[in-house]
């Protein structure tokens, strides 16, 4: 008797459970249980790689399709100017705080260029461990994020934020290699 093959909601096949074992998800899981346990010994480096499977059966994630590459020179300067803008986003936080006159915020849109998800939650990330804004939504369906930015006062502000954050995602692109740019005439199929 053959398993049954069990699909999605939108028909796709689903794989069975025992393909959902991607050995980075194990590794990292098992590293994890290691470093929580901090014992690094051969018996509770098994043991962690059994509960890394059964975490991997019990709650399935769709297959990890990451083609990343870093490259070492553009890694270095996104990492600086990541550490450069939350120095300067500080500052910028501090004394909006300590004279709030006028004081206004704003939900700014983004859409981002690369259907990447990997891009798209490395760049929420980073944007949002930068003082002065945060992520409230991000739909994967359409790589788009949304922001609540503090002390906007002009239209000419959203879109110097939008830029940043544009700006960022293409630091992360260089950074990890370049994967396929979505064309944004091309009509979006959510799936």
């Amino acid at each position: 008797m053959s398993p049954r093959e069990r699909v999605t909601r939108s028909g796709k096949a689903r794989p069975p459970r025992y393909r959902l074992l991607q050995w980075p998800a194990l590794l990292w899981l098992t590293l994890v249980w290691l470093a929580l346990w901090r014992s690094f010994t051969v018996p509770n480096a098994l043991l962690g790689l059994v509960v890394a499977v059964a975490v991997c059966l019990v709650f399935p994630l769709p297959p990890l399709r990451m083609s990343i590459r870093p490259h070492p020179i553009a890694l270095a300067w996104l990492l600086i100017r990541f550490v450069w803008d939350v120095v300067v986003s500080s500052i910028e936080v501090a004394l909006v705080v300590l004279r709030p006159r006028g004081l206004r915020n704003a939900l700014v849109q983004v859409d981002l260029a690369t259907p990447s998800d990997f891009v798209l939650t490395m760049v929420g990330e980073m944007t949002t461990l930068i003082p002065g804004s945060v992520v409230v939504e991000a739909r994967r369906s359409t790589h788009t994020l949304f922001f609540h930015v503090i002390n906007v006062k002009s239209i000419d502000d959203v879109e110097r934020f939008r830029q940043t954050v544009l700006a960022q995602e293409q630091r992360v692109l260089r950074a990890f290699g370049k994967p396929p740019i979505r064309n944004p005439t091309e009509p979006e199929v959510a799936s």
